[in-house]
């Protein structure tokens, strides 16, 4: 009867030893989809910072080339007006040699 109590208490030691290997791969693969559940967190963290920083940089570049624009825009609009004072100067200062002009052919008759 010892032997069999004996191979009893052998049956159920290794009953609880297995529970215990099982108790113990539950707790890691637990562990595991809690770390991968975290690192996944993290990355969407820092994605979420990356785009950010991205959208920051776009908006800066954008508002910087819309002042660039706007100062392109001043300047174009100032060349012009120098160019249509120059021009209006040009006609004032000849126009008086261009209606001359007109007069002698329009008045000059040809036989």
């Amino acid at each position: 009867m010892a032997a069999s109590n004996r191979g009893q208490g052998g049956i159920q030691q290794l009953l609880a030893a297995e529970q215990e290997a099982q108790r113990i791969v539950n707790a890691a693969k637990n562990e595991k989809l809690a770390r991968l559940k975290q690192a996944k967190e993290e990355a969407e963290k820092e994605i979420a910072e990356y785009r950010a920083q991205l959208e920051y940089e776009f908006q800066k570049k954008l508002t910087e080339s819309s002042g660039d624009s706007g100062a392109n825009v001043k300047r174009l609009e100032q060349e012009t007006e120098a160019k249509i004072h120059h021009l209006k100067t040009e006609a004032g200062r000849i126009s008086g040699d261009v209606v001359t002009m007109l007069l002698k052919y329009v008045t000059s008759v040809k036989n």
